[in-house]
């Protein structure tokens, strides 16, 4: 991702580990973000509802992006996607931890990443499901 192409935020606060971006209007992202947030992480987490219409960002595209595509944003500033972010935030997490340190094997995190788009395709469908049985 070059750099012209990297999402940016006015809105992603500063934490001491990592800020989690998330689409809390997707009811497959809140049950896993849910989760997540039950466990008491290594460090502090920051937890960012991207569709939430109180976030504001720079660049009114980076919602849709952000949204698209999971996120976190390292103490150090640099943003991570897809299977990264998973294992970024794995790292931190208590009972998670351990697939986080199997993905630095090599080759896992490419394989994660490949598992990751090929849900992504499918979430669409997951996600009309999800909403529709929220709604019964």
């Amino acid at each position: 991702m070059t750099n012209a192409s990297k999402p940016t935020t006015a809105q992603i606060p500063p934490c001491g580990s990592l800020t989690v971006m998330f689409d809390g209007a997707c009811p497959l992202c809140r049950r896993e973000v849910g989760l997540y947030r039950a466990l008491e992480p290594l460090q502090p987490l920051e937890w960012l509802d991207v569709s939430a219409e109180t976030t504001t960002f720079a660049d009114p595209q980076d919602r849709s992006r952000f949204m698209a595509r999971f996120h976190v944003r390292r103490a150090d500033g640099k943003l991570l996607s897809g299977a990264q972010a998973f294992v970024a935030l794995w790292l931190q997490l208590p009972g998670w931890r351990w697939l986080g340190r199997a993905a630095s094997f090599p080759g896992a995190t490419a394989l994660l990443e490949l598992l990751y788009v090929c849900f992504l395709r499918i979430r669409p469908l997951l996600k009309r499901t999800a909403m529709a049985c929220e709604r019964t």
